[in-house]
């Protein structure tokens, strides 16, 4: 056989898809129907593969607050005003929900999006129900409350309004330094110890964000971000998350050490995930972007997930485990401490606060 000549056994790696994360397609572990692609002889390789658009769906949900009770989450309520999310960060763990529209973790999570537009009104209703007991509730566990379809919908300021009028507590996890534009409400609300942010800073390389994380703000602008909204007086973490072996880890330090120049007091940090579609997904990256380090690191992401892509169980599926994980931790912690960091994700915040949203009767208020 010639030795140039392209393995007929191993499948063909599809073109980059500039401006996305993912760059097929492939079918979800819910869908009803499968594809499979045919070279006709028509298509040249050098041509470059379409640009799908933005999509973007407008659904009226029955209920906003979505509550959770895993031992490793660090909040019990959170808060995801849209479905998919056009960052486009190919390693996102969100990806699979996709599945339970009958659409694609690929490219259609980053490009099929939904926006719940009724999401203050029902935050509004759910939070006057009798019985409602206040926790802090997250924005941003799912997909990004900042992604860039915020700026038309807005939907996560509505719910912002609604949190800081019932004087109810609430964490912000982010990539995109559009959370400077809800300043004006944010700071009152950090005055009230009702708000703390936290932004997801990956690597410090741009060209490596570009297309691991595609639509999301720049690594600089980010910690820009953190440095002006701690400067405003709005506590703002940093989380290094997902850390990548032999792809993200040699920024954990530096990162950190910005972090603090920037005013953050606290930090955490996640081992890559790869559950159910992403990590097909993502070996297809690193087949497009780091061949020559592809099988490298994925064995490093299985010597800390006990010889498998994903180990999701609670303890480990945040930190992994083995010597590689230890290691990492240990360089978190060392760094942390050099910097004076907190390494916990628990705020303080103030839950006496809440009152529940008034409901307009009939006749209206008189006072």
């Amino acid at each position: 056989m010639n030795a140039s000549a392209p393995d007929p056994n191993r499948p063909a790696v599809p073109a980059r898809v500039k401006g996305r994360g993912a760059a097929s397609n492939r079918e979800g572990r819910f869908e009803t129907r499968t594809t499979t692609p045919e070279d006709d002889g028509w298509t040249r390789e050098a041509t470059p593969a379409a640009r799908p658009p933005t999509q973007v769906s407008e659904e009226r949900t029955r209920s906003i607050i979505s509550r959770n009770d895993s031992p490793d989450i660090p909040f019990t309520q959170s808060i995801n005003p849209y479905r998919g999310c056009e960052h486009g960060c190919v390693y996102c763990y969100a990806r699979p929900s996709h599945g339970y529209l009958n659409l694609s973790a690929g490219l259609d999570f980053e490009t099929r999006l939904f926006a719940k537009t009724n999401a203050a009104e029902r935050l509004r209703a759910e939070l006057g129900r009798k019985g409602y007991r206040c926790t802090p509730i997250n924005l941003g566990a799912n997909t990004d409350p900042y992604q860039p379809i915020e700026r038309r919908y807005r939907l996560t300021r509505q719910v912002l309004e609604v949190l800081a009028e019932c004087g109810h507590p609430c964490t912000i996890v982010t990539k995109n330094a559009l959370i400077e534009r809800d300043l004006d409400l944010l700071v009152p609300m950090a005055q009230a110890r009702l708000v703390h942010a936290f932004v997801s800073v990956t690597s410090l390389d741009n060209r490596l964000a570009s297309a691991l994380e595609p639509r999301a703000s720049a690594p600089q602008r980010r910690l820009e971000a953190v440095s002006r909204l701690n400067a405003a007086g709005v506590p703002c973490g940093v989380l290094v998350a997902p850390i990548i072996p032999m792809v993200t880890d040699r920024w954990l330090e530096a990162i950190l050490a910005q972090a603090a120049q920037a005013g953050a007091t606290c930090a955490g940090y996640t081992l890559l995930r790869l559950p159910w579609e992403i990590k097909d997904l993502f070996r297809e990256w690193l087949d497009l972007n780091l061949p020559e380090r592809a099988g490298h690191v994925m064995s490093l992401v299985q010597q800390m997930r006990g010889g498998k892509d994903n180990d999701p169980r609670f303890g480990t599926r945040m930190r992994g485990e083995g010597p590689l994980a230890d290691l990492i931790g240990q360089r978190f912690a060392v760094a942390c401490r050099r910097h004076g960091l907190s390494r916990t994700r628990q705020v303080d915040l103030d839950c006496t606060r809440f009152q529940p949203p008034r409901v307009a009767g009939a006749q209206g208020e008189l006072f």
